[in-house]
């Protein structure tokens, strides 16, 4: 942008206005009255064509019309120029403007057949010249028509772009809060679930009234944590990425049976190396088990059973259950009873697997099925082994 053009633009749009319209009206006009009028009525007509120039804002073609009289006179041209530019600019189609641009050139040829005889190729040059007079200026406001749309579309593209990126970066916030309210209530809620079993059991059998009543206040404390959590988690349901692995897994039985659940694990069959994501959505559906078992049914145990069956593998968790359930599970509807239980199967769905939930045979038991193949195929991580001594039942 030159020094002018920034000038230019720093003027107040009425000013701006004025000195505009003021050039496109009077330099055509003080172009007609120095020229030498070919005829008595010419430099009235160009002066009548520049007077009606600002028909252009309106309608252009009224302005093109308006100078014909004056082209037919020999005056016209510049006044032409500013119409046929504004019609360029005011048209996106050439289909509108071409034919305007040969009625200005047949009224100047027109002219000059009728005061003068040439030979043909003097008809040629004629015509040439003056469809190129004619033809320039509305080629040109065609194409800074065409530049000022060509800039508004890369603005707009600018800002879709920016409006992108910022979209982008909200999500992955979005994404990154929501990983860490699924860890929290994962992690954070089975641990707290821990703590109230062992402090309802330790004011079970303490005889002492102050351990009692302490006991009750870590177990209330416990179950309020757990309450406020989940309310200002505000039941998030976003798949949260976590690194599952076999410490984890016997971390988390091992943490149960210190909290006095008695915990059975059970291999039917060879166990194989699973993927990384299977080995979390395993991970994530024995904390939940186990969290909703000391929950809902405490002093029970639990079993885990992991069944070796090519092309899937079964992991089945179940615990005894005295009142019957409604039952919940994700075949052909959807899975129901806690969020839970909504989490994992939507994990487990993930990695290409399905869950079940229910009471089954006087127990409440978490199926969840995953096919090897996907295992295989997303790498290897090692699936919990038996504690040491215990064999896998044939």
């Amino acid at each position: 942008m030159t020094a002018i053009e920034v000038r230019w633009r720093t003027l107040p749009p009425v000013v701006r206005r004025i000195l505009s319209e003021t050039a496109a009206v009077v330099l055509p006009a003080l172009a007609a009255t120095w020229a030498v009028p070919p005829h008595e009525w010419s430099l009235m007509a160009a002066l009548i064509g520049c007077a009606l120039l600002p028909l252009r804002h309106v309608r252009p073609e009224l302005a093109v019309v308006g100078v014909l009289p004056a082209i037919a006179g020999g005056l016209g041209w510049p006044a032409a120029a500013v119409a046929l530019y504004a019609l360029g600019r005011r048209n996106r189609r050439p289909a509108t403007i071409w034919p305007w641009v040969v009625s200005t050139v047949l009224v100047a040829a027109a002219s000059v057949m009728y005061y003068e005889t040439l030979p043909w190729e003097r008809w040629v040059l004629t015509f040439t010249l003056t469809g190129l007079i004619a033809g320039a200026p509305a080629l040109l406001g065609m194409l800074m028509s065409t530049r000022e749309r060509l800039t508004r579309s890369l603005a707009e593209l600018r800002r879709a772009r920016e409006d992108m990126v910022v979209a982008t970066r909200e999500a992955a916030r979005t994404q990154e809060r929501a990983r860490i309210g699924r860890e929290i209530h994962d992690s954070v809620g089975h641990h707290a679930t821990l703590i109230a079993v062992s402090a309802a059991a330790l004011s079970a059998s303490t005889t002492d009234p102050s351990s009692r009543e302490t006991a009750e206040q870590i177990r209330e404390l416990a179950k309020s944590t757990i309450a406020e959590m989940r309310s200002a988690l505000g039941l998030i349901d976003e798949a949260a990425q976590r690194a599952g692995s076999d410490a984890e897994v016997t971390a988390l039985v091992a943490g149960a049976r210190a909290a006095g659940v008695a915990v059975e694990v059970v291999h039917d069959g060879e166990p194989l190396e699973l993927g990384p994501a299977v080995g979390r959505a395993v991970y994530r559906v024995v904390q939940e088990s186990l969290t909703n078992a000391v929950r809902h049914a405490p002093g029970a145990s639990v079993r885990l059973r992991y069944s070796w069956q090519h092309p899937l593998m079964r992991l089945q968790i179940s615990n005894p259950l005295p009142p019957p359930v409604p039952r919940i599970g994700d075949r052909g509807g959807r899975l129901s009873g806690g969020r839970g239980l909504s989490g994992i199967a939507e994990r487990v769905r993930l990695v290409g697997g399905q869950v079940d939930a229910g009471p089954a045979a006087g127990a409440f038991t978490v199926t969840a099925t995953f096919p090897q193949a996907t295992a295989a195929a997303a790498g290897v991580i090692p699936l919990l082994e038996p504690p040491a001594g215990q064999p896998h039942p044939a």
